[in-house]
């Protein structure tokens, strides 16, 4: 069965980005001894353009085939008229306010995401990489097998949370961690077995 992956930068304190959805606080962390890990060990979750600046425009998916997004984490791309940000996944973003695809390779959705996440769990292929945002994260916590958290070392104070959802506590168990020399940190957790 394919994994639901969060995989997701985040504040010391728990935020994705500043109230108004803002992260280019985040580029300072994006160092010489941190970007090639990315590139090396995550290639497909750079953005289609970036993926030739880091050497790995031709490189094999290693972990997801699959990209989920919310609205407000498509916006970005598509504000800057990137409509295909994953062009080497299938690109999944739910939204009620979106309507039509701006592109063909885009996949545009209003279907409920657990039902959505549990079909394509049951479907042959790598994973599932949840991109963001915090209410699509908050809404599919039930259906996240793990964890990955870019904890970049700055405290933000206020903004968007990992996870927008109800108070209802859900175990996982830390599987994996590496520092780098900035003060960044990935962390990988796994949900608990219950």
């Amino acid at each position: 069965m394919r994994k639901l992956t969060y995989f997701v930068a985040g504040t010391i304190d728990g935020f994705i980005a500043a109230p108004d959805g803002d992260f280019d606080f985040f580029s300072p962390y994006l160092t010489e001894d941190y970007l090639p890990h990315l590139a090396a060990d995550f290639p497909e979750t750079l953005p289609t353009p970036a993926r030739a600046a880091f050497g790995v425009a031709d490189a094999p998916n290693v972990r997801f085939d699959t990209v989920l997004m919310g609205r407000s984490a498509y916006g970005p791309g598509l504000a800057a008229g990137l409509t295909s940000p994953y062009a080497h996944l299938r690109q999944i973003v739910f939204s009620r306010s979106l309507g039509v695809s701006p592109d063909p390779s885009v996949e545009v959705t209003t279907e409920d995401p657990i039902a959505l996440v549990r079909r394509l769990k049951q479907e042959q292929g790598l994973g599932i990489w949840l991109c963001g945002g915090a209410d699509l994260a908050g809404q599919l916590l039930p259906e996240i097998d793990e964890l990955i958290v870019k904890q970049y070392p700055v405290v933000a104070g206020s903004g968007i949370p990992l996870f927008r959802a109800e108070f209802s506590p859900h175990a996982f168990d830390l599987t994996g961690s590496r520092v780098f020399d900035n003060g960044s940190l990935v962390l990988t957790y796994t949900k608990a077995s219950a």
